[in-house]
């Protein structure tokens, strides 16, 4: 390997990862494609999808703006998280992630001119350029007006709006 395979490697795996990014905040198009869906399950209740990928901390936090509007377009003024999944790893987010590995090994080996022994320890490193991985967060969430319930699970959904949107 020349000098310069190691940066052109370490470019095109860069340039790689940074194709798939989180896309602007909008409404699903197509089945599997990133953005927010929602299902109704009745009057103050919904099921609210956003699919993206990267961390899932910023997929959450969408889920969390799309579950606001909704509710305030309903005519609520604040709304509870009943159930939360995220679908994700951890390391979604991707990008350059190297690795070091270490080994050691001995052995004995015995020829025409008598037996002997080895041992050596070897090092290697490696780079993963994988990119962004999908993740998604649903939340069921119910709707209410009037006082926000005090728990943590709650929230105003005007504040969350005005915290959340970009």
């Amino acid at each position: 390997m020349n000098r310069l395979s190691l940066p052109l490697i370490v470019a095109a795996g860069l340039a790689m990862s940074a194709c798939a990014s989180l896309a602007p905040y909008g409404a699903q198009m197509s089945p599997g494609g990133q953005g927010y869906a929602e299902q109704r399950i009745e009057s103050n209740r919904f099921r609210v999808t956003y699919s993206g990928v990267g961390a899932p901390g910023p997929v959450a936090d969408m889920a969390l703006l799309r579950a606001a509007e909704l509710t305030t377009s309903q005519g609520y003024d604040w709304f509870e998280v009943t159930q939360r999944w995220i679908d994700g790893r951890s390391d979604s987010a991707g990008g350059l992630q190297p690795s070091l590995g270490l080994g050691y090994g001995s052995g004995r080996s015995s020829g025409r001119y008598g037996s002997y022994s080895t041992s050596g320890v070897g090092v290697g490193v490696g780079l993963n350029f994988s990119g962004p991985s999908p993740t998604a967060t649903t939340l069921e969430v119910v709707m209410g007006n009037g006082t926000k319930p005090d728990r943590p699970d709650a929230y105003d959904a005007r504040g969350v709006q005005d915290a959340l949107r970009r």
